[in-house]
């Protein structure tokens, strides 16, 4: 039987929170139809639902039968993104399951497993892989321009951002860790994406907990996930610092941090590669690339023009194009658990390096 075309595609959303909106919106501007909604909070997945004509299941079970649906996108917290994976996948759905791809990478390995058994497609949800940005970022380095690329630093930072402290976030039993499983995830990926996938050799990291221990008297700047729940749990580190090395003998730096004392605009947050012919810069979820290179003895600096749309917005939408082109069979799979696993592995050593205090493996 062919696949169906993307407009008639019908998804079934697993998690009505605020990435679970998000989602929602992606797959409506991406040409799906959003066809029923779960969530642990009944009152959340009415609320979307009715904001999107769809239907409300009691459950992952009753969503999954109704055989209507194409494929299911998992927007949860962290620890039971593969068992919900794994279901669908069982009930032959696809799955576009929101990042991290599980807490450690064994659990990605599971999930490969499930993916292979089922015959389905299970499409990691990193959505900064899809910016028009990333996809010239990457461009520019099969092409040679950079020449060897020596060495990657990525930083991604919040002032006073701990996501819903004292909630899911923030216990280690149900996200697997702080910033580094959520914000590094993002980073670690993106570059070894555009990198064309070079093997993960060792990781040195130090991990931070200072912000958040104290629930009571954390002072917040932004609070995706909530406020501040007093009483709550707090374990996971609330700042990570690490040095891979690559195959090949590049370096990766990678700091990513949900609270810091930073000075306003003493560090930059975004994606530096350099090379030996030239080096770039990009935020992740931006839509802009700038190059530092030299021709004819002089030193240049250029900045190719992308499309003007909003990358972030550009990604989402793109996430879900690919996913469709993916189920129909005339696309490429973009973010397959192999890849993701890759980056979890890396994830995994820099808290293993952490907690012993010195340079570890990256398992294989």
């Amino acid at each position: 039987m062919n696949a169906p075309a993307a407009a008639s595609l019908r998804l079934g959303l697993v998690g009505a929170g605020g990435i679970g909106e998000v989602h929602a919106d992606a797959c409506r501007r991406a040409g799906w139809t959003l066809a029923a909604v779960c969530d642990a909070e009944r009152s959340r997945a009415e609320t979307l639902a009715t904001r999107f004509d769809a239907a409300v299941a009691s459950d992952l079970d009753a969503l999954l039968a109704d055989p209507t649906l194409d494929a299911v996108a998992i927007a949860t917290p962290n620890a039971t993104h593969r068992p919900l994976a794994e279901a669908a996948l069982a009930a032959g759905r696809h799955v576009l399951l929101e990042k991290p791809a599980g807490i450690d990478a064994a659990e990605c390995d599971r999930l490969a497993d499930a993916e292979t058994s089922s015959g389905r497609i299970l499409q990691i949800g990193l959505v900064c892989r899809h910016t028009p940005v990333a996809a010239e970022v990457a461009r520019i380095v099969a092409s040679g321009r950079l020449g060897t690329v020596y060495q990657a630093r990525a930083n991604l930072h919040r002032r006073r951002g701990i996501p819903g402290l004292g909630g899911w976030f923030t216990d280690k039993s149900r996200s697997g860790g702080g910033p580094l499983i959520d914000l590094g995830v993002h980073v670690v990926d993106l570059v070894l994406h555009v990198l064309a996938q070079p093997r993960v050799l060792r990781a040195s990291g130090a991990t931070y907990a200072t912000f958040g221990r104290d629930i009571g008297s954390y002072v917040h700047q932004e609070m995706w996930g909530g406020p501040p729940r007093p009483g709550g749990v707090f374990d996971v580190e609330d700042h990570a610092s690490a040095l891979l090395r690559l195959e090949g003998g590049a370096t990766f730096e990678v700091n990513v941090a949900w609270a810091a004392n930073l000075v306003e605009d003493a560090v930059r947050d975004g994606i530096l590669l350099l090379g030996d012919r030239a080096g770039l810069f990009f935020e992740p979820l931006g839509n802009t690339v700038r190059i530092a290179t030299e021709e004819d003895g002089r030193l240049l600096d250029v900045q190719p023009v992308l499309e003007a749309e909003d990358g972030g917005q550009a990604a989402w939408r793109r996430q879900y194009e690919a996913f469709a082109a993916a189920i129909r069979g005339d696309g490429p799979r973009v973010a397959p658990v192999g890849e993701c696993r890759r980056t979890q592995a890396a994830i995994d050593a820099i808290y293993r390096s952490a907690e012993a205090g010195r340079e570890v493996e990256v398992e294989a």
